[in-house]
């Protein structure tokens, strides 16, 4: 029998959810596809169940109807959420669909005419409609108690944050705006008081997510909100100063995700650099290329030469920041000579962290329509190049904290005792880890630790408890 989420779906893999229902109480499998941002779809759609009585299955043998929300940015993306929704329809029988595929109802429903229903990305509404049609509710309010943070699929210990939907952008690779539309950002206030909230029960990682973090509040103006007793813009240098007064960096961590290079990002990084902060200096910006013509051909709203120059600022600023990012190679008309640019801006910005993708058709994209597209092999060949490069760059960066006491956060311990751990400079699921093979007594998931490195790898690291730590323990 095949289990859905926590052993069979990656991004949900550590998420607790059990078997556990009330005779007669209606059940609701969840199969969460793509990026952290439809992560908190799901999380938001199970929680709304969970208010209506609806149990949440573990497996699918256990749930009277499967919600299957899925990734449509890829292709590749898109073959595999068909894959995910004809196998919950041979477990299961009944699924929805939901998420960006969701957008092409008909590629779901030629693919699978025996779906229950439909719908696109954040359409909560219409999600709980296809449910309540599938499987009517049956509530207990004297049994049905709902978790003040609301059911949430990632291990307790941290939490994605979303700040806004949509993109403004038109990069001609992307489809996001036509699926998930403009930018809607939420306002200031509610955010913090989720962020709150979610602190209140545990959570010690907060990582802000959006389509483009650093637009927050353009849509809005950035209106003011009464937050306790002062006025926060919906700006993201407000959110990120007031975010990371929620607590110290021995308690609270906040990470941002998927910030666009433009000048006021420079307004975060003092903040960054505040000793006393919870917020963590770390930026992941999504650079895809450094050579000004594919940036072009491309539509981004960045140029190489100026980014490293803010690299640079940044650095000067901060120097313990740490700086990831995802790049494409093989986009339609790269040259040769492109390439090379790339590599060589990757020797000069010395990037922490570091995705590559090869680029791939997306069905309606734009830049699907341009000349000159790159051979397979090619892109292979190139894909392969910048991975060398990214890897020694990765190596040598954490071959120097070799011998530094470093701040981690446990994620897991397993049975054997060995206790697996990210630094301030490793997000969840994309980065490295940390690990610690003995000493481990004492420690939990979720707590916040001092180490001291012993040794480095290509993208992990491995250390013991500090004597200060053993001692304060």
């Amino acid at each position: 029998m095949s289990t859905n989420p926590p052993d069979l779906r990656p991004d949900l893999a550590r998420a607790t959810l059990t078997g556990d229902k009330r005779p007669g109480q209606p059940t609701i499998g969840m199969v969460s596809l793509g990026c952290p941002k439809a992560l908190v779809d799901s999380e938001r759609i199970l929680t709304r169940l969970r208010a209506e009585g609806y149990g949440i299955s573990p497996d699918y043998s256990g749930a009277d109807a499967v919600i299957v929300n899925t990734c449509g940015f890829l292709d590749s993306a898109k073959a595999e959420s068909l894959d995910a929704i004809g196998e919950a329809l041979n477990e299961n029988g009944k699924v929805i669909v939901t998420g960006c595929l969701g957008a092409e109802p008909e590629f779901i429903t030629g693919a699978h005419p025996k779906v229950l229903a439909v719908t696109g990305p954040h359409q909560y509404e219409q999600v709980l409609d296809a449910v309540h049609a599938a499987v009517p509710p049956d509530p207990n309010p004297f049994v049905d108690l709902l978790p003040a943070s609301g059911v949430k699929l990632t291990p307790r210990h941290f939490s994605y944050l979303k700040i806004s939907e949509g993109c403004n952008h038109a990069c001609k690779f992307c489809i996001i705006p036509d699926m998930r539309g403009k930018l809607a950002s939420r306002p200031a206030h509610a955010i913090l008081r989720e962020a709150e909230k979610l602190v209140e029960n545990g959570v010690k990682e907060l990582l802000v997510i959006s389509q483009d973090t650093s637009a927050y509040g353009l849509d809005r103006k950035y209106s003011t909100h009464p937050w306790k007793d002062r006025e926060v813009r919906s700006h993201i240098t407000d959110l990120a100063r007031e975010l990371g007064q929620l607590g110290t960096p021995k308690d609270l961590w906040v990470r941002l995700h998927y910030v666009y290079p433009y000048p006021h990002v420079r307004d975060l990084i003092p903040l960054m650099a505040d000793p006393d902060t919870a917020l963590l200096p770390y930026l992941d910006i999504p650079f895809q290329h450094s050579h000004p013509d594919t940036l072009k051909r491309m539509a981004r709203p960045a140029a190489g030469a100026k980014t490293l120059d803010e690299i640079a600022r940044w650095r000067a600023i901060c120097p313990d920041i740490t700086l990831r990012s995802t790049f494409i190679v093989g986009y339609p008309g790269e040259t040769e000579a492109e390439f090379q640019h790339l590599l060589d801006w990757m020797d000069e910005a010395q990037l922490d962290r570091v995705g590559c993708f090869q680029y791939e058709n997306v069905d309606g994209a734009r830049s699907n329509a341009l000349p000159d597209h790159v051979p397979e092999d090619v892109k292979q060949d190139r894909w392969n190049r910048f991975m060398e490069k990214a890897q020694a760059i990765s190596e040598a960066k954490l071959a120097a904290k070799v011998g530094q006491t470093l701040d981690v956060i446990v994620d897991d311990i397993d049975a054997e005792g060995i206790a697996t751990c990210r630094t301030k400079a490793d997000a969840p699921e994309i980065d490295g880890n940390l690990f610690i093979d003995e000493g481990t007594e004492g420690l939990s998931v979720g707590d916040i630790v001092r180490v001291e490195v012993d040794e480095a790898g290509e993208y992990d690291l491995w250390a013991e408890v500090s004597a200060h730590e053993r001692i304060k323990r």
